[in-house]
């Protein structure tokens, strides 16, 4: 592969200082100036150090690679490993907190909140970090550790914690993070163009609680009926029944096989 020139060089660097100051004003609605973005934002500045070092890292300079990513730590609290791959479009908010791994594979339009963890396992070699591919969003303090694929346009969920590889255009939540459905549809496909508002998600475990207090409440009808002697009430038309996916919730949490009761 031939070499670039030099002003072919500055001018994808210029290309890429201007993409990273309008990915900040398109996900951050703080951002209220050029000057507060390029001063302010720790998040591009981990990224523009990143760069640099990446390319230490992959012209050998290892040692002068991993000093500057901890120059970056110490000045930003971001850290990120001078081999992980990151595509344009990166946006860290905040950012405090933020570790990203060695072999991690960032892709284009990525977002990511404070305190998110792209790590390893601690068992792996070679290839143990993730892959996060185009349009992914991942709440503040979520962990996604160990060689998963996470799907395009997929959102991990604040606190969650992922360990298996995550479908495209899906939503995770919980520990360990498991793929639901938002408001019974499918997470929207412009991928390039995140919706940032991962505040909206479904909480699993609390819908499966809620399932078992309402059936509990039916039965107890059922019962008072039968010692009053009166005839059961039918069910409501359309009332589905919610414990098979209660069972699985619970299996779920306490690590046990779906389909063999609890």
């Amino acid at each position: 592969m031939p070499k670039r020139s030099l002003l072919a060089r500055i001018g994808g660097a210029t290309r890429a200082f201007q993409r990273d100051v309008d990915v900040a004003r398109e996900r951050d609605p703080a951002a209220t100036s050029l000057t507060e973005i390029l001063l302010c934002y720790p998040g591009l500045h981990a990224i523009w150090m990143h760069r640099a070092a990446h390319t230490m890292h992959l012209n050998g300079f290892r040692l002068p690679a991993r000093l500057v990513s901890q120059a970056s730590r110490f000045l930003t609290g971001i850290e990120i490993h001078p081999g992980a791959r990151i595509g344009p479009g990166f946006f860290i908010d905040h950012g405090m907190g933020v570790v990203i791994g060695e072999t991690t594979e960032i892709g284009e339009d990525v977002t990511l909140y404070q305190g998110v963890t792209l790590g390893g396992t601690g068992k792996d070699v070679g290839k143990r970090h993730p892959t996060v591919q185009d349009g992914v969003i991942v709440g503040t303090g979520a962990s996604v550790l160990g060689p998963v694929v996470i799907g395009e346009g997929a959102k991990v969920g604040a606190g969650s914690i992922v360990v298996k590889d995550v479908p495209p255009n899906s939503t995770v939540v919980g520990n360990p993070g498991r793929a639901v459905i938002v408001d019974g549809q499918k997470v929207p496909r412009d991928i390039h163009h995140p919706d940032i508002d991962h505040t909206r998600l479904p909480d699993p475990v609390a819908e499966a609680m809620a399932c078992l207090v309402r059936r509990v409440g039916e039965l107890e009808r059922d019962i008072a009926d039968m010692r009053a002697g009166r005839p059961l009430a039918p069910r409501p038309e359309g009332d589905e029944d919610c414990l098979p996916t209660a069972q699985e919730e619970i299996s779920t949490i306490l690590g046990l096989n779906p389909g063999a009761g609890i």
